[in-house]
């Protein structure tokens, strides 16, 4: 985890997209976890990563942060390739890992204080900043308490104001709003959406709730046992591969093969009495 805090200077190519993966395959011994997966996240973007648990979300965002190194493929943030430029990449990227794992003796405060110092930011700058996301997600009475003493939902607040705190170009969040309340979602969505439309952003965002990448996210990407099954916007889904309205979820089911299972589950099941 450490690693991913570590900053280099990297003059980002002006006309490179926030992140392209090109035939990204990531193997654990003879598992394949990502198969093949190519992606683009625009600037100005909210891209959402879909799939249900183990579909390779995961395992695609630790490839895209350098915390596992690739089976084969490309990585490029801002045009720059992490395997040559891993500490200098890691200067655009803001990161919220699945789990909030953090260090248990620390206080907010000073968890905060040692990013900043890591991100080489000025004391002033980021003081101003982390007291302004504290109050804004309402955690200033825990602010002095030891992080292992605190709820899931405050160290999942604490994970994000620490990705925000630099303000880098590329935020890659691994199933962020975990844990989160519902006050603090609603905070999340404006705040994601302000923040790529401002100068030249991106958002890469895993999720396996429907609900809230229909509502969020510019296009999505729908993974099943490591490989791309669809892609676009929910307009361009339905134009593709359904008709009408129909939602994002029953989209997902369709390309996953999951939709007769799921019939077959919910008949299974029986009735009220069994």
């Amino acid at each position: 985890m450490l690693s991913t805090y570590m900053v280099e200077a990297a003059p980002s190519s002006p006309r490179a997209p926030p992140l392209s993966l090109q035939g990204l395959r990531v193997d654990y011994g003879q598992k394949r976890a990502v198969d093949a997966l190519t992606l683009t996240v625009q600037t100005g973007e909210i891209y959402g990563l879909l799939g249900s648990n183990g579909a390779g979300k995961s395992s695609t965002i630790r490839a895209v942060v350098g915390l596992l190194t690739p089976t084969a493929g490309t990585i490029r943030v801002f045009g720059h390739d992490p395997a040559v430029e891993g500490l200098a990449v890691k200067r655009h990227i803001g990161y919220v890992p699945e789990s909030p794992l953090l260090f248990d003796a620390l206080t907010p405060r000073e968890f905060l204080e040692y990013v900043a110092s890591i991100r080489q930011l000025s004391t002033e700058v980021a003081t101003e900043r982390a007291v302004r996301y504290a109050k804004a997600f309402q955690i200033e009475p825990e602010y002095d308490r030891p992080l292992g003493s605190l709820s899931n939902g405050t160290r999942q607040k604490i994970l994000l104001i620490a990705a925000f705190l630099h303000e880098p170009p590329l935020l890659v969040l691994d199933e962020p709003l975990n844990n989160l309340d519902p006050r603090a979602v609603r905070i999340m969505k404006e705040l994601l959406r302000r923040y790529v439309g401002q100068r030249r952003r991106g958002v890469l965002f895993s999720t396996h709730t429907m609900e809230v990448a229909e509502q969020l996210c510019d296009r999505v990407g729908i993974l099943d046992r490591g490989l791309l099954k669809g892609e676009g916007s929910l307009a361009t889904l339905r134009r593709d591969v359904a008709r009408g309205d129909a939602t994002l979820e029953s989209i997902f089911l369709r390309l996953t093969s999951e939709e007769e299972g799921v019939r077959e589950a919910v008949l299974s099941l029986g009735g009220p009495d069994g």
